[in-house]
This record gives C-alpha cells, structure tokens and sequence, in this order.
C-alpha cells in the first residue's frame, strides 16, 4: 500500500453513547480493529460484520498483550492495505499510549489520524454532578497518573500537594487505588486532611459505584468500599458539591 494509514480512536469511557460521532465512523469503516481490554462489547459492536477483531489488552496487574507487540501489529496490518483502527478506552492521549503509539508509527511510515475520546476523569465527575473547575473551588485541573512505570520515581506526590493547595487545583489520579495508602500520606504533607475526595470506578457504566470521603479516610474507605481498577481519584473542593448535587438531582448530568 502506498499511502498506509492507522487511526487512534477513543473509545470514551465505556457508555457507548459517549462516543463521537467521528468514532462511530472510523469503528464502521475498519477493516481490522486492534482492541485495548477496557473496551465494551457494546462499542466493538459498531465494527462492520467482516472486520476483524483483535484484543490487544493493556491493564495494571493483569495479563497484558506488550506494547511493542501491539505496534509490530498495526504496522503488519497497515502495510497490507488494512483498514486499521486503534480503539482505546477513554482518549487516546490520555494516559491511553497514544504518543507512544503515534511516535513509532510515523517513525514506520505510517500515517496517523487521532480520533479524541472523553476520557473517564472527566465522565467520572460528570456523572455526580461535580464540575472538575469552579470559580471559586478551582482554577485549574491536574490529570495524573498514580502507576509509575518500572524503574520510574513516578508522581512527586509532595509537590503536587504543596501546588494544589496553593494554586487551588483539582486532582485527578488515574490507576491510583492500589497506590492510595501512599498517595494519601505524601498529599497530606501539602493539602489539609478534610479535603473533599471521592473514588469512582467504572466510570459511565451500569457498574458505576463511588465513594465520598476526605483526604484523611481515602485509603481506610476505598479499602471498606471494596473499589477496585479501574477508578478515578478526584481530590479538591469541587467534590464538596457532593451534597449539593444529591440534594438538587435536576443538575445531574449523563456521563
């Protein structure tokens, strides 16, 4: 193939109602998808009837396809006139590879077109109501990861802290239950132990559950509740309007 062409697209993350319109599309028109493991069935549905299905998963503590491995495969596929889609839950250059994925596919030839999705830090919130800025909570928004690569340091969770606080910030930690324990102890060096937290897993889905609790409680509740990957961590004053939003349902949006 002269011209060959792989397509990133952000699978949102998990309501297929979520997807763009873009997404639907690029997902209808593959000819093979390469599918990463947090990617509902419902949405692999919107893949033409003689596509080709590949699961490709990538998660945290499990059993997972390596990531050169998945790069050798779009390139394969590709260079043999394929149709190629990357369908990647939430967006795919939010802690999703894409940059990765994008940098070795160029450095093969091979032409990309991203297709953003809402990641689930952002759908998390939405769906309780919670805004992640506010005039008067928060001026700013940090997405991080709470999983640091091996060999890595990973997040300066005392810096963070200490900036949060003093540029008012809300925090979103993605992959950080396991990590909660220490996260937990290293933010409370800058942020004051009744700051609002709240843990939602399965963000957007029927499964969704979350917890409401305080910088000081985040480890002891999210061990109590059970909550478990995939979550979000959202830390800051925004999560106050917890309350407020349950007491006035008709602000609630889907997410």
């Amino acid at each position: 193939m002269n011209n060959p062409k792989v397509t990133l697209v952000g699978a949102g993350p998990g309501d297929p109602e979520l997807l763009t319109l873009k997404a639907v599309k690029a997902i209808g028109q593959a000819s093979v998808l390469f599918v990463d493991d947090l990617v509902s069935e419902e949405i692999v549905a919107f893949a033409a009837p003689g596509a080709r299905i590949v699961y490709v998963g990538k998660r945290g503590g499990c059993k997972s396809t390596p990531q050169a491995f998945i790069e050798k495969l779009m390139v394969m596929a590709a260079r043999e006139g394929e149709n190629v889609v990357r369908l990647k839950g939430g967006d795919p250059f939010i802690f999703g590879r894409g940059g990765e994925e994008v940098e070795h596919l160029q450095a093969a030839g091979i032409r990309v077109e991203v297709v953003n999705g809402i990641t689930a830090g952002l759908a998390a919130v939405t769906s309780l109501g919670v805004p992640l800025t506010h005039r008067q909570h928060a001026h700013g928004v940090v997405f991080v990861t709470g999983h640091a690569k091996p060999g890595d340091a990973g997040t300066d969770w005392r810096l963070l802290a200490a900036t949060a606080h003093s540029a008012r910030l809300t925090l979103v930690i993605y992959m950080g239950v396991s990590g909660a324990e220490r996260i937990q102890n290293e933010l409370l060096s800058g942020l004051p132990a009744d700051t609002p937290v709240a843990v939602i897993q399965n963000a957007s889905l029927p499964t969704q559950r979350h917890i409401a609790t305080t910088l000081a409680r985040l480890f002891a509740d999210v061990k109590l509740s059970g909550l478990a990957s995939p979550s979000v961590i959202v830390v800051g004053d925004v999560v106050s309007a917890l309350a407020q939003a349950a007491e006035h349902p008709e602000v609630r949006r889907s997410a």
